[in-house]
C-alpha cells in the first residue's frame, strides 16, 4: 500500500485501454484488485435449498422450454396424417356421446347403439356425396369457361391491372433482350390431373375410413378411459374432481359443436332457399358449400363470396343481378355472425376474434385445410377445458369474448385513473 492511500480503501483498477483486450479463453485480469473476505457473521449458503430450487419446475431453463415447444410443433407437423383423423374422431365422439347415453336409457347397449349411429352417419355422408356429385362435377368441368365468361364481364374493372402487368412484361422482355445469352429453363413435368385426383380421393377415403372406425370404438367404449383414469387416481377427491371435469367438459363441448353444426346447416339452407328464389341453378349445391365453408371462420366466408360471385357472373348477363348472389350471402352471414351465434352460444362458449385468427393461422400452417376446419372446434374445446380447471382458468379467460360488464368496468377504471388528484 502506498503512502497516499487511506486505510480500508481498495485501490481502483488501472486503465487497461492501451493494452490488448482479453478474450473468453484469456481474460484480462487486473492484479491490483483484491477480494474482500466474508466476515465471521456472514450467512452461509444453504446448499440443500439451492439443490431443491434447481430441481423444481421453476428451475428449468428457458432453453429446455423452447426445445420442448419446438419438438411439439415438429411432432404436430410431421404426424399430421396420423393426428388429423384422430382429432376428427374425438370431436365427433364429443358430439355423439349424448346420443349413445340416451339410447342406453332405452336399454340399447353401447356397441349396438354405436354401430347404429356410425352406420347412419356413413349413410348420410354417402347419400349427400352421391346427390351432389353430379352438379359438382358439371360445375367443375365448366369452371374454366365460367371463369372466362366472368373475366369478360369484369374486364372493364380489371383492365388497369392487365395494363400494368403488360407493361411489366414488356420491360422484362426488353431487359432480357440486352443479354447475349439467355439462361436455359428446364421444365419438369408434374403428375397428371387424373393421378392427383385419384391420389387425393384415395387419401380422403382412407382418412374417412379411419375416422369412422375409430369413432365406433370410442362410442362403443363409452366411459372406458374415464373409468381407467378414476382407477389410477390415488385420492377420492381427485376421482370426484376428474368425473366433474370430464362430464362438464364433454357436455359443454357437445353443446358447442351441436350448436355450431346446426347453425351452419340452417345458414346453408337459408342461403339455398334465397338463391332458389333468385333463380340460381344448383341452389342446394351452393347451400351445402356455404355450410361447409362456415366451419372455417373468415376465410370460409371469403371463399364463399368469391365462388358465389363467379357463379352469379356466369349465370346472369346483368352484372347487378349477378352480384346480388354474393350480396345475399353476405347479408345472411352478417346476421348469423352478429346476432344468431352470440345469442345461441352466449359469452361463455364464444371466442374472441384475435384468438380465432391466430388459431386458424396456426392450425392451417400445421395441418393445412383439415386444420382450418378443426381450428375453431379445437380452440373452443381447449377454452372449455381451461374454464373447468382452476390453474388454467386465466388462459380460458384470455380466449373468451369480453362482455359489456367488463367493458363498463374497464371504462370506470380508466376514468378513475384519469381523474386529477
Amino acid at each position: 500500500m502506498t503512502g497516499d492511500q487511506e486505510p480500508g480503501i481498495v485501490p481502483q483498477a488501472v486503465d487497461r485501454a492501451t493494452e490488448t483486450p482479453g478474450s473468453a479463453l484469456t481474460p484480462a485480469v487486473d492484479p491490483l484488485v483484491t477480494a474482500t473476505p466474508a466476515g465471521p457473521d456472514a450467512s452461509k449458503p444453504d446448499l440443500e435449498r439451492t439443490a431443491m430450487a434447481m430441481s423444481s419446475a421453476k428451475g428449468r431453463s428457458i432453453e429446455t422450454s423452447i426445445l420442448a415447444a419446438l419438438a411439439l410443433l415438429y411432432t404436430l407437423y410431421f404426424a399430421r396424417e396420423f393426428l388429423v383423423p384422430i382429432t376428427f374422431a374425438v370431436l365427433l365422439n364429443f358430439l355423439l356421446s349424448p346420443v349413445i347415453r340416451r339410447m342406453l336409457r332405452w336399454r340399447v347397449k353401447p356397441p349396438i347403439s354405436a354401430a347404429i349411429v356410425v352406420l347412419l352417419l356413413v349413410a348420410a355422408v354417402g347419400e349427400g356425396v352421391y346427390q351432389l356429385a353430379g352438379p359438382a362435377q358439371r360445375w367443375a368441368v365448366n369452371a374454366p369457361q365460367s371463369f372466362s365468361r366472368a373475366e369478360r364481364k369484369l374486364r372493364s374493372i380489371i383492365r388497369p391491372v392487365q395494363q400494368v402487368t403488360k407493361n411489366v412484361e414488356q420491360a422484362a422482355d426488353a431487359v432480357a433482350a440486352q443479354n447475349d445469352r439467355r439462361p436455359s429453363v428446364v421444365v419438369q413435368a408434374g403428375p397428371s390431373v387424373s393421378s392427383r385426383l385419384f391420389g387425393t380421393t384415395q387419401r380422403i377415403m382412407a382418412g374417412l375410413l379411419e375416422i369412422f372406425i375409430l369413432l365406433y370404438f370410442l362410442l362403443a367404449g363409452g366411459d372406458l378411459f374415464l373409468q381407467k383414469l378414476i382407477k389410477v387416481l390415488p385420492h377420492f377427491s381427485d376421482k370426484v374432481k376428474a368425473v366433474e371435469i370430464a362430464r362438464a367438459t364433454e357436455a359443454a363441448v357437445s353443446a358447442y359443436l351441436s350448436t355450431a353444426f346446426l347453425v351452419n346447416i340452417v345458414e346453408g339452407s337459408v342461403v339455398a332457399l334465397v338463391l332458389w328464389l333468385l333463380g340460381m341453378p344448383n341452389a342446394v349445391l351452393w347451400g351445402v358449400l356455404v355450410a361447409c365453408f362456415e366451419f372455417v371462420p373468415y376465410l370460409g366466408a371469403l371463399a364463399a363470396v368469391v365462388v358465389l360471385a363467379v357463379a352469379g357472373l356466369t349465370t346472369y348477363d346483368d352484372v347487378g343481378r349477378a352480384l346480388l348472389i354474393p350480396g345475399s350471402f353476405l347479408a345472411i352471414n352478417l346476421l348469423q355472425a352478429n346476432l344468431v351465434t352470440p345469442l345461441l352460444l352466449g359469452h361463455r362458449l364464444t371466442l374472441n376474434p384475435v384468438a380465432i385468427f391466430i388459431g386458424l393461422a396456426f392450425f392451417f400452417w400445421i395441418w393445412g385445410v383439415p386444420g382450418a376446419f378443426l381450428a375453431v372446434p379445437l380452440l373452443a374445446s381447449f377454452k372449455i377445458f381451461c374454464d373447468h380447471i382452476e390453474s388454467l382458468a386465466a388462459i380460458g379467460e384470455f380466449l373468451g369474448q369480453r362482455d359489456e360488464e367488463e367493458r363498463r368496468a374497464t371504462a370506470r377504471l380508466s376514468m378513475v385513473y384519469r381523474r386529477p388528484a
